[in-house]
This record gives structure tokens, C-alpha cells and sequence, in this order.
């Protein structure tokens, strides 16, 4: 069991690296504009003009823009939604870069992704623990008796909420440790957290993603699996930051730790 549960790791591995360094993957992203920070409508090195109009944002273009929408140039006016994803899908381009309309607690911005991203070039990988059975263990999930709300600051400076649906209980290292974590669409789980590596031999925080508990809330915890966060690829992301109680006391040496970039100065990859 052990050696196909490492093989499977391995796999899940190569296809989260190849997911990263996708073109319109995590790596890709150079900037995201909240409209309000431009109530003119103009975006630095964006062409166009975007607007939030309450439920959507109208974008104002030239036919000298060089944009397109739906694969198709565009000029005129357009009320465009938020983007549901993938970005490759994302209704406006610029070239080969894609424009992707995203909305937060009633804000409304634009992501910028570019294949040519620095950050996509200097790529060289994801550090990460090989897999070690002694990080997976059963957990137990406790649902709250009604979802909760927590502010928590996010990467880009500003508070804003995130939602909890209960406790995730396990042991680890011989101690009895709790995760505050959110449920998802598919009942999976989701929790931001730190550990005594973060921002040492780690990222500042991580997520995890366990999978959907059964009916007696059992579940399992792989800390192999341990996620970087989209910050952790480009500074633009908005990742939260772990909510109360969801820094582990403990080491988590295993799951994905840094990234590995290019280092124009030197022959080898560098750490980040």
C-alpha cells in the first residue's frame, strides 16, 4: 500500500506541476485591477475602457484596442459577467494575453494573464516532500450548526471574509490538533493553514483539501498533498490568510514547500 500510495503521489505531482505551468495557469497571472481603483475607466497597459455598473462591468473599446470577445474583434460597448473559468475560456483578449473579469464582496476588477509571464519563464518546478505515510492520518469533521463567516486578512493587504463550516479533528505526532475549515460545493473540505515551517523552510501558509467526509464525518488528512497557495506563483492572487486557530504548533515537513525558479545571475534553479 505504501508503494502505491507513493506512486499515486508521484503522479499527483507531475500533474499539479504541469496544472501550474499551464499558459493561463497560476504562473501566468501579471496583475489584478479592482475597477474602483480607476474610476476612469482607463487600466494601466489594459486597452479599453471598464466600468463596474452595479451587477457587471461594461467594457468600451476601439477597434485600435486590438481586443477581442468571444474570439471575435470588438468594438462598441459590452456588459460582461465574471468569469466563470478556466481563464484560457475568459470572453476578452488582448492578443495572446486573456482578460478575466473576477468579483469579490461586490468589487469588481480585471485579472491580466500573459503566457510571457516573467514569473511562467523563471519556472523550474515545485519543491515538495516526497511522499511519507506517517503525514496521512484519519480525521474527523464536525460541522458547525450553521456556517460561519470570519474576516481575515488576504495577501494583497485587505480584509475579507471567509467562510467556515466546521472543525476538522485529527492526531499527528502524538497530538490532538483542529482545523477550522470550509466546505465546498462537492462536500470536499478546504483549509487555509501555517505550521512551524511557514516562512521558513515553507510558505507563509498552505492549503489542504480533504476529501468529502462520510456519513460519520471521517475523512482523511494527507499533508502530502499539502498545497502552495495561488500567491505563492504570482503576487497578484488575493489567497487568504489562515483564520484563527489555524496554525499548527507542529512541523508539517511534507506537501509542496517553495517553488523553484530560474536564477538569471546563476546556472542552477533558486528557491523561492
Amino acid at each position: 500500500m505504501t508503494t502505491d500510495a507513493s506512486d499515486e503521489w508521484k503522479q499527483w505531482h507531475e500533474h499539479r506541476t504541469a496544472q501550474v505551468s499551464e499558459p493561463y495557469g497560476p504562473l501566468a497571472l501579471t496583475g489584478t485591477y479592482w475597477l474602483e481603483d480607476y474610476p476612469e475607466g482607463r487600466i494601466p497597459d489594459i486597452p479599453g475602457n471598464w466600468t463596474a455598473d452595479e451587477d457587471a462591468v461594461v467594457l468600451t473599446a476601439a477597434e485600435d484596442d486590438g481586443l477581442t470577445v468571444d474570439g471575435k474583434p470588438f468594438s462598441g460597448g459590452i456588459r460582461l459577467d465574471a468569469d466563470p473559468g478556466p481563464v484560457a475560456a475568459a470572453r476578452v483578449a488582448a492578443g495572446g494575453r486573456r482578460l478575466a473579469v473576477l468579483v469579490r464582496e461586490g468589487v469588481w476588477g480585471v485579472r491580466d494573464y500573459d503566457p510571457d509571464a516573467p514569473g511562467r519563464r523563471a519556472f523550474q518546478g515545485i519543491d515538495a516532500t516526497p511522499h511519507d505515510p506517517r503525514w496521512s492520518v484519519e480525521g474527523h469533521f464536525t460541522p458547525y450548526g450553521e456556517d460561519r463567516t470570519v474576516r481575515v486578512e488576504n495577501a494583497d493587504g485587505r480584509h475579507r471574509g471567509l467562510g467556515l463550516g466546521g472543525v476538522l479533528a485529527f492526531t499527528l505526532d502524538g497530538q490532538d490538533l483542529t482545523l477550522q475549515v470550509s466546505v465546498q460545493d462537492d462536500g470536499s473540505l478546504w483549509a487555509v493553514f501555517a505550521d512551524a515551517t511557514s516562512e521558513d523552510t515553507s510558505y507563509r501558509f498552505r492549503f489542504l483539501r480533504p476529501p468529502a467526509p462520510d456519513a460519520d464525518g471521517r475523512t482523511t488528512v494527507d499533508f502530502n498533498r499539502a498545497l502552495l497557495p495561488p500567491c505563492a506563483f504570482a503576487d497578484h492572487f488575493i489567497c487568504p490568510f489562515p483564520p484563527p486557530g489555524n496554525t499548527l504548533g507542529i512541523a508539517v515537513e511534507a506537501g509542496e514547500r517553495t517553488l523553484l525558479r530560474r536564477n538569471p545571475s546563476a546556472s542552477g534553479p533558486s528557491v523561492s
